[in-house]
């Protein structure tokens, strides 16, 4: 006979499926409009996807939801969940709580607008005319802020955001952990400059054929692990994976046809992505915490395979034959160690996700103190071009001749996604604690690397980090995974251990 408990659990379970049911259809919805819909239906489908994710938001709001959690809740119903189940209930009820403040009509109307935001912010970009995207991006800004007052503010205002994407986290350690960072980077970057052993970078800009360039990009996904029967790599604009389910995860890549290394390196960073999410454990399937659990950690992901693999000597002894053999005849003067020690020139850029592993974390700097001052200074929309430019003017040296190589160079504040740049350099120092862990735990790691044979590396990351989801938090999988947490010595480390030895320093 079911008991009340187990009736009241079951209950909740079925509603957290229909929710899920929603995000799935609109996760779709999603990828559709940024990889191929047809211009003139994107204001008709922008007006469904706000209904149905007005549909969505009113089940994960409603009231019914949380009398449910209330239930689950009690102390005797609570001592019978298992652990995940009780771990479920209290990540539900973070979701609801701060869902539960936003007016359903209020929500549905930010939908509306981020789903039209995006298709205009393409268009403007393609332009490089800012004054498109500005009305749109002013309308975000109000919203967000609208949104901070009805959740509460913490210390900041900006830290209200933070704590979406990597729960926890604060402006204080982040300018702390930044502003180290900044301090031992700077002189690095320096000293390279100075170094009379530049790569040569020159037989990069070649013209190389989209159809080889793909092909060698599913390749490497497929040595990677990538299961194409859960998965596949479509073309966008803007690089970008989503997980449907985990039986369908996307990923996108951008082609250019006289650089070989933007699309192979967008693919290797959404492919990390990727095999974190195709590898969680099927008791996770149909609920909230079948994701990543913080954004730092995803990226940590992406930038692992990205950053510690893809751009490594030993990856490169492996594949670069492979590569070769596409593009017949335009390495044959190339030997290995040249093209590796190119592919990891530091060299300040305009362009983040083309930036090297060194100057990368100086964009998303600028990105997050840009971020602070919209909301904690009250910068308006009209300000930020000229910020923007005279920001990377300041730490990079560089300044962009239109605002399509600027301010609307990336996609995210289109989406309303602010507070999430910071997980990218989060994700480097992650990385490179993990890589730290795998070096000491896998002793014949870069050997594995040398021979291809990189599954092996795939199924200790699953063990450790893909499998949980968001079954445990950042700081639980940080520790559980390298026995301490996070330290950011370790990105520098790896760093300056990397670049001290290609620029012979």
């Amino acid at each position: 006979m079911t008991t009340a408990y187990e009736q009241t659990l079951q209950t909740f379970k079925d509603k957290m499926k229909e929710i899920k049911s929603y995000e799935e259809a609109l996760a779709v919805l999603y990828w559709d409009m940024r990889t191929g819909a047809p211009r003139k239906g994107l204001n008709t489908r922008s007006e469904a996807i706000g209904v149905l994710s007005g549909e969505s938001f009113k089940l994960a709001t409603s009231q019914e939801l949380g009398e449910l959690l209330t239930r689950l809740e009690e102390k005797d119903a609570n001592d019978q969940l298992s652990d995940l189940d009780r771990r479920l209930v209290a990540e539900t009820r973070k979701d609801y709580d701060r869902s539960v403040k936003i007016p359903p009509k209020l929500y549905q109307e930010y939908v509306v607008l981020t789903s039209q935001s995006e298709s205009a912010w393409e268009e403007a970009k393609e332009k490089g005319n800012y004054e498109e995207f500005e009305p749109y991006l002013d309308k975000i800004i109000t919203y967000t802020n609208q949104f901070i007052d009805l959740w509460g503010v913490k210390a900041t205002r900006y830290d209200t955001l933070l704590d979406q994407y990597e729960p926890g986290m604060t402006v204080a350690e982040l300018d702390r952990v930044f502003g180290g960072l900044r301090d031992k980077l700077v002189p690095l970057a320096s000293a390279i400059a100075a170094s009379p052993h530049q790569p040569n970078t020159g037989f990069l800009r070649q013209q190389y054929p989209k159809e080889a360039q793909k092909s060698f990009s599913l390749f490497i996904l497929e040595q990677m692990g990538f299961d194409f029967q859960a998965g596949r790599l479509d073309e966008s604009v803007h690089p970008f994976a989503t997980g449907l389910n985990t039986g369908d995860v996307r990923i996108t890549t951008r082609y250019l046809t006289d650089d070989v290394t933007s699309a192979l390196f967008g693919t290797i960073h959404e492919g990390g992505h990727a095999l974190y999410e195709q590898n969680l454990m099927e008791e996770l399937t149909g609920t909230t915490l079948a994701t990543g659990t913080s954004m730092g950690i995803h990226e940590s992901q992406s930038r692992f395979w990205e950053n510690v693999i893809g751009r490594s000597r030993p990856f490169w002894e492996r594949y670069y034959g492979d590569l070769r053999s596409r593009f017949p005849g335009q390495f044959d003067e190339v030997p290995v160690e040249d093209f590796y020690r190119a592919t990891n020139v530091v060299q300040p850029s305009l362009i983040r996700i083309e930036a090297d592993e060194l100057t990368y974390n100086l964009h998303i700097i600028i990105r997050y103190e840009i971020e602070k001052l919209i909301f904690n200074e009250g910068v308006k929309a009209k300000d930020l071009p000229a910020i923007w430019n005279e920001k990377y003017r300041e730490y990079l040296g560089v300044v962009p001749s239109n605002n399509g190589d600027g301010v609307l160079q990336d996609v995210h504040w289109s989406g309303g996604a602010f507070g999430y740049f910071p997980s990218y350099s989060l994700g480097n120092m992650y990385a490179a604690q993990i890589a730290d862990t795998l070096e000491r735990e896998l002793p014949n790691f870069w050997q594995l690397v040398s021979e291809g044979n990189l599954i092996p590396i795939k199924q200790w990351l699953t063990e450790r980090v893909y499998k949980w989801g968001k079954a445990r938090t950042p700081s639980e999988i940080i520790v559980g995974t390298t026995g301490k947490p996070l330290d950011p010595s370790h990105l520098v480390t790896y760093l300056e251990r990397k670049y001290k030895d290609i620029y012979k320093l």
